[in-house]
């Protein structure tokens, strides 16, 4: 069975950074790409970043040039690295990994971030 594994969140000061890491498991499909989404109260689920197979990477414009996505294959982990954090960044952040014949998403972790 297919696993996702979130950890890293937590409560930071505005401009500080959290790095979040997937821990994938029970597969061993090649993953096309996996993506880090997050969602706020009250709001839909919105994607923040994505890495294919090939390494490419996408960003959301919010995010764009504070966070990276990135990720180890021989540890089956991709991670977000989030720095100059800001208030409006603070969600609960899912990973969402696409393989051939299925998707999959994490339970998620909170970041907070305090002004």
């Amino acid at each position: 069975q297919v696993r996702l594994a979130e950890s890293g969140g937590g409560l930071v000061q505005a401009g500080g950074s959290l790095r979040l890491s997937c821990v994938v498991s029970g597969s061993r499909l090649s993953i096309n790409f996996m993506d880090w989404y997050r969602q706020a109260p009250g709001q839909q689920r919105e994607l923040v970043a994505t890495i294919t197979r090939g390494g490419a990477t996408n960003y959301a414009n919010s995010v764009k040039d504070r966070f990276t996505i990135s990720r180890d294959d021989a540890k089956n982990t991709v991670y977000l690295q989030m720095d100059s954090l800001k208030p409006e960044d603070t969600a609960v952040y899912y990973c969402y990994a696409a393989f051939p014949t299925a998707n999959y998403w994490g339970q998620g972790t909170q970041v907070t971030v305090s002004s």
